[in-house]
């Protein structure tokens, strides 16, 4: 190998371009993320859609893609990038909805307070706007709501509560069984 060839090798590995693991309805999905100081890795993205509407493209960040997100330890991500504006009533409706569905009445029950909390949150945004990142946040210590980058409101304890949230995608009774899948890697 020549020289000029030799470098120009070093340079295509020392330039790396922006890595986009995924592209979902015209929005491009990072291969990483950083929650907590921890590097995560897209398990999956996929397309929500309600009627005729596409509402927003979603990835699943993990730090061990091979594994169950339901089930593995440490930092987690779900991102939701808007496609459509949807007020923080019907948001936060989704949201409970998608949990009540997937636990029983009892657990459900349980989890209502951290679902207030949430909607709270979720409230002082007013509407979930077009082309807004919305990231929900395992930190490995609470869930904290993050809007174009910044946290919203005050963590929420609980591990319970964060897998209940990836169940509403994940669960048994997901809100949309091909949306499961394609954040489940498959």
């Amino acid at each position: 190998m020549g020289s000029s060839a030799r470098v120009f090798a070093i340079l295509c590995i020392l330039w790396t371009p922006p890595i986009f693991a995924a592209e979902v309805a015209g929005v491009k999905i990072d291969e990483r993320a950083r929650v907590a100081e921890t590097e995560l890795a897209l398990k999956g993205a996929g397309l929500r859609r309600r009627a005729f509407f596409q509402v927003y493209a979603i990835g699943l960040y993990v730090q061990d893609r091979k594994a169950d997100a339901l089930t593995q330890d440490g930092p987690k991500r779900v991102l939701i990038h808007m496609l459509r504006d949807v007020g923080a009533d019907t948001f936060t409706q989704a949201l409970a909805e998608g949990i009540k569905d997937n636990h029983t009445e009892s657990e459900a029950k349980a989890l209502e307070p951290r679902i207030k909390e949430l909607a709270n949150a979720i409230a002082t945004i007013g509407e979930a706007k077009k082309g807004m990142s919305i990231a929900l946040d395992w930190t490995g210590k609470a869930t904290q709501l993050v809007v174009d980058g910044k946290p919203v409101a005050a963590p929420i304890a609980g591990e319970d509560f964060y897998r209940a949230l990836l169940r509403i995608w994940l669960g048994e009774k997901p809100v949309q069984e091909d949306l499961r899948k394609a954040l489940s890697g498959n």
